[in-house]
């Protein structure tokens, strides 16, 4: 992608939209006001015109959901970002009871998974996290969509979503995280992106940043600059938190962030088997909606094939793929490979299967195998989302968790 220059162009305010109105917008609710950055070019914080109501995507328009939509689940701040702002999970169901006997990594020594998991080995637990990235909103709206799902059966157009609601009485145990960073959310002064047909440019600054000439510090040479002095760019866009750090790409091992902390701390004590990472990032020339292979342990190869297979088909069969051919759309030989990033750590953490799901922009376009031009629409976008979690919520019911998948004697 191109990198485009701009000359500095003052705004004094910059102010975030809300979902679902103004009604879901609640003062207090998303911690300290974000920072402003004043020289953003102002052709780049331009929104797209009447955009839906379902289009739920700010800060403060999930928080407003959340307090005002969400009674059957169970709404828990699950630790705080470096900006100080809550991290918020809705959780279903019941948790697995009692502890095993040792460690993930002894439980990989002695091949008995069952010894970690504990007495509920068999329970089956789903996590679904999205905005890792602050400036990806589509992963944002699938969860609070599928939220509206969980409380009535129907996402926010009001269309039921009859297996999902099966499929989700069926596990034991199911978390959304709308927003995990919650810093770089709330530094994208933005609701919903204006379309710029095939030109990815704002939509990348927006999530990369722009250096003080407005240059795009871009992908991937972002992840060259963990932590990002943010005092040194133009803007630094959604995916840093407050400390300049890229959680994708945190210092695992080391000092980790309070968002990486904390969802360790969730994996540890919830013991998930499958979670899904979404976030936006499409390939530009097949531009729908995949799941990338991650880096993880070889023994979970067969389950992530399984699974793959499974969304992919979903999305295949409900004309959400450049082909409705599953034998193509579906093959595992297909998947993207991933990068050790965070989805490793958590695998290395608890033993679940965490895969990154890449959905396509709505604010620009992409290319079809063929060349030919895709744009994908909001109920696109929502729909492939949703198809999504369908298809991972049954396979875990049908193939089983972790235990089953890997578990040893």
């Amino acid at each position: 992608m191109a990198d485009v220059r701009v000359g500095p162009r003052g705004l004094a305010v910059l102010i975030l939209a809300c979902g679902i109105g103004t009604r879901l917008c609640g003062a207090g609710d998303s911690g300290p006001p974000p920072r402003a950055y004043p020289s953003i070019p102002r052709d780049y914080l331009l929104e797209a015109p009447n955009p839906p109501d379902f289009w739920v995507s700010t800060v403060d328009g999930v928080a407003g959901f959340l307090r005002e939509r969400v009674r059957t689940g169970k709404v828990e701040v699950i630790g705080a970002s470096a900006g100080g702002r809550p991290i918020r999970a809705v959780i279903y169901g019941h948790a697995r009871e009692g502890k095993g006997t040792t460690t993930f990594s002894g439980a990989i020594g002695a091949g008995a998974m069952r010894a970690y998991f504990g007495p509920d080995f068999d329970k089956r637990v789903y996590l679904a996290m999205a905005s890792v990235h602050g400036g990806e909103f589509e992963g944002i709206v699938g969860l609070v969509n599928l939220l509206s799902v969980l409380e009535t059966g129907k996402d926010l157009r009001g269309r039921p979503w009859p297996e999902i609601v099966a499929a989700a009485g069926q596990i034991d145990r199911l978390i959304v995280i709308p927003i995990v960073n919650v810093d770089g959310r709330a530094r994208v002064p933005l609701r919903i992106e204006a379309f710029r047909g095939t030109d990815g440019t704002i939509a990348q600054y927006m999530n990369t940043g722009g250096w003080p000439d407005g240059r795009l510090i871009g992908w991937p040479e972002c992840k060259v600059f963990i932590p990002l002095d943010m005092s040194r760019t133009q803007f630094p866009g959604g995916y840093p938190n407050d400390n300049g750090i890229n959680i994708m790409h945190d210092d695992f091992l080391g000092a980790r962030q309070p968002e990486t902390q904390a969802l360790l701390e969730l994996a540890a004590r919830e013991r998930p088997d499958l979670i899904l990472n979404l976030h936006t990032g499409a390939g530009w020339e097949n531009y729908y909606t995949r799941m990338l292979r991650p880096v993880a342990e070889d023994v979970l190869t067969p389950a992530f094939n399984g699974l793959y297979r499974a969304v992919q088909t979903g999305l295949a069969l409900a004309g959400l793929q450049a082909s409705g051919d599953p034998a193509v759309e579906a093959d595992p030989a297909r998947a993207p490979r991933n990068v050790f990033n965070l989805d490793t750590a958590l695998d290395f953490h608890c033993g679940a299967l965490s895969v990154v799901v890449e959905s396509p922009s709505h604010g620009y376009a992409g290319k079809n195998p063929q060349g030919g031009e895709v744009r994908q629409s909001a109920d696109r976008l929502l729909d492939a989302q949703l198809v999504v979690q369908q298809e991972a919520m049954k396979y875990l019911v049908n193939a089983g968790g972790r235990a089953r998948w890997a578990g040893g004697k």
